[in-house]
């Protein structure tokens, strides 16, 4: 892809945000267009295939704060004309725009080696995995791009910690040439324009640009003979199953890193990372509180006048609470102990909070007893403080 095809691309239109978006609506949009479009989710479509690797283009680019602000800055520069001089008007005679494609075409100029030049394009140098310097920068080894991926797992998995498979796609490095983008049997040859630094450098009358060298494709190599599966990238997407360990104690949204399993380098750069975030489904009896194992336990009101012991379950087994008498409504016991193990040896405690029941309907013998018991706390009144309120309004 040639700069200008890069530049020219509306990163912000593809994911559906602003130019001013926040990192935080970026990322939301993405992942919720990640979600839609994944190939595991459009088996066959081809149109979502390839939605979903130009939103992943995208926010491979405004997702990256460096990256973001070089693309925005080129975008601001070209416009959608020419190159606009910072002072007004255009580069060249006249003030008229310096033509976008004189820079990144092959129409007109002197075109030779990279030799040093910076500038804009350094800066353009950057937008293409270059990181400043010297254009002959670019045949060293780069890193490749970190991706991100989520799985949900159940309350007990995410407490107790549990191995899961995950089944993957994304950019990997070929099997059939192992990444060099030739037939296996063939080598890619130094590009002969930009002597295998995958830069050239553009003279226009008073400047020099550097840019990247359009018959290689930034890459210093030429293949004459593409892989037939890669087509010559060295780089295919594929479904591919990971075996991931979740630690004890993990949180809802929280990240796990996979050191190596994102998107291969390039020129023998090491391989990004890959990062899952976990989502953990709600149980239906236990809650959380950091470390905290918390429980609800429903009481009736004799249980709370009279006191009692109840038993009450926990990650293991059980414990027996004893509830003294006189005990209100809403009162958390504390079992040390019985929360949650983290790796780092920590473990929480059990909070088990006491909620009072009230029957819908109250027949026979037990209205009767209620009734007596009415009787005898006659007098006594449960609200003293409402009462006394009321007594200083009227």
């Amino acid at each position: 892809m040639s700069a200008r095809d890069w530049i020219d691309k509306d990163f912000y239109r593809e994911l559906g945000v602003s130019t001013d978006a926040s990192d935080a609506e970026i990322k939301k949009a993405y992942r919720k267009l990640a979600r839609e479009l994944h190939p595991d989710a459009n088996p066959g479509n081809s149109q979502a295939e390839a939605r979903f690797k130009a939103v992943s283009e995208a926010y491979g680019v405004l997702g990256d704060e460096e990256k973001r602000k070089q693309y925005d800055e080129a975008r601001r520069l070209f416009g959608t004309g020419g190159l606009r001089s910072p002072f007004g008007g255009g580069f060249g005679s006249g003030g008229t725009n310096f033509d976008f494609g004189d820079l990144f075409g092959g129409s007109g100029g002197q075109t030779t080696t990279a030799g040093g030049f910076g500038g804009l394009g350094d800066m353009l140098g950057n937008l293409f995995g270059r990181r400043g310097g010297s254009a002959a920068a670019t045949g060293r080894p780069r890193r490749g791009s970190d991706v991100e991926t989520e799985i949900r797992i159940d309350f007990l998995e995410a407490v107790q910690g549990a191995t899961v498979p995950l089944r993957l796609s994304s950019p990997s490095t070929c099997d059939t040439c192992h990444g060099s983008g030739a037939r296996p049997g063939t080598s890619p040859r130094v590009c002969p324009t930009c002597s295998g630094t995958g830069f050239v450098s553009r003279s226009q009358g008073a400047f020099a640009f550097s840019e990247p060298c359009q018959d290689c494709r930034n890459t210093g190599r030429i293949v004459d003979d593409p892989c037939p599966e890669c087509s010559g990238d060295g780089v295919s997407t594929k479904t591919r199953t990971l075996t991931v360990r979740i630690p004890p104690g993990v949180d809802d949204d929280q990240k796990i890193r996979l050191a190596g399993q994102g998107e291969p380098g390039q020129s023998g750069g090491h391989a990004g990372d890959l990062y899952v975030r976990v989502h953990v489904t709600p149980h239906r009896v236990f809650g959380r509180s950091g470390n905290d194992l918390t429980i609800k336990v429903p009481v009736d009101f004799t249980e709370l006048a009279l006191g009692t012991t109840l038993d009450v379950p926990t990650l293991d087994g059980k414990v027996s609470l004893r509830v003294p008498p006189g005990t209100a409504s809403g009162r958390v016991l504390r079992v040390r102990g019985k929360g949650i193990a983290r790796r780092d040896g920590q473990t929480g405690d059990l909070l088990a909070t006491l909620q009072v029941t009230v029957p819908s309907t109250v027949d026979g013998k037990a209205r009767e007893a209620l009734e007596s018991y009415a009787e005898a706390i006659a007098g006594q009144d449960p609200r003293p403080e409402l009462t006394r309120l009321l007594q200083q309004r009227s």
